[in-house]
């Protein structure tokens, strides 16, 4: 159903079953697919395609040109994939050229009232990002994220799967995979187990992962301590997801216990 107060330009797809509420604004350029659910007071503008089974709630700007001044018009495009819930005030602006020219949302994540999510991020699936926390250009939020309120994320900052990030932090060092992580300035304190047993991980690899944990960050030279590492803790795949992903990008600073 379609509120009749509603604007939607004539060139928007727009599946049938989407529900659209009084006094939302859809551009011309924008895509909805079936189930999802437009309360009212949106403004979807910008090439913007969104999947199915969302929920976009009163005052949230989708679409909006991104917020950088080497952007000039250029069609650049946000993907919004399946079962998100987007609550008030939330904020997601599409890529820049520079940058890919494409921001992505994945599936299921829910961004609580008040977030920014800026130009080429990549926001993956089941992540969480609580109130008026503000990403900025470029970030990458693997799987399963939790990200506390109040946050601020640095552009081109990665935080690794099944992270969890602590209310008001700043972060500005990359944050490993399973890591917990807190700071006016980030720093890394421990790993997140409770986060692990939820999602069913076996014991014998929990322990694994945190013995390992406190061998790469015995000090501070992580170079040196990986090349150390015992090789019995390379085979717990959760050890080897943290690998990886320090040594995808060695430009990037890692948080570490010494970030202090």
């Amino acid at each position: 159903m379609i509120h009749n107060t509603a604007i939607i330009n004539s060139k928007a797809k727009i599946s049938s079953s989407v529900e659209i509420g009084p006094y939302s604004i859809i551009g011309p350029d924008v895509e909805i697919d079936k189930g999802s659910i437009i309360h009212s007071h949106v403004n979807i503008s910008g090439h913007t395609v969104i999947g199915m089974n969302n929920q976009i709630y009163p005052f949230a700007s989708i679409g909006s040109e991104p917020q950088d001044m080497k952007y000039r018009g250029e069609k650049t495009k946000l993907l919004i994939g399946d079962n998100n819930i987007i609550r008030e005030y939330v904020t997601i602006n599409p890529g820049t050229i520079q940058g890919g020219g494409i921001t992505k949302i994945g599936n299921n994540n829910l961004i609580m009232i008040g977030a920014h999510i800026a130009h080429d991020c990549i926001v993956r699936n089941n992540v969480v990002i609580a109130n008026s926390t503000a990403i900025a250009g470029h970030a990458e939020i693997e799987d399963q994220v939790i990200i506390g309120g109040n946050c601020g994320v640095q552009q081109f900052t990665r935080i690794g799967k099944m992270a969890m990030i602590g209310g008001m932090t700043g972060v500005s060092r990359d944050v490993i995979p399973y890591g917990l992580s807190t700071g006016n300035r980030n720093y890394l304190n421990g790993i997140n187990v409770i986060g692990l047993r939820r999602n069913k991980a076996l014991n014998k690899d929990i322990i694994g992962l945190t013995e390992a944990y406190k061998e790469i960050f015995i000090s501070e030279k992580l170079n040196e301590n990986l090349k150390k590492l015992n090789g019995d803790f390379k085979e717990n795949s959760y050890v080897k997801e943290i690998i990886e992903f320090i040594n995808k990008d060695k430009k990037r600073p890692i948080c570490t216990p010494f970030s202090k």
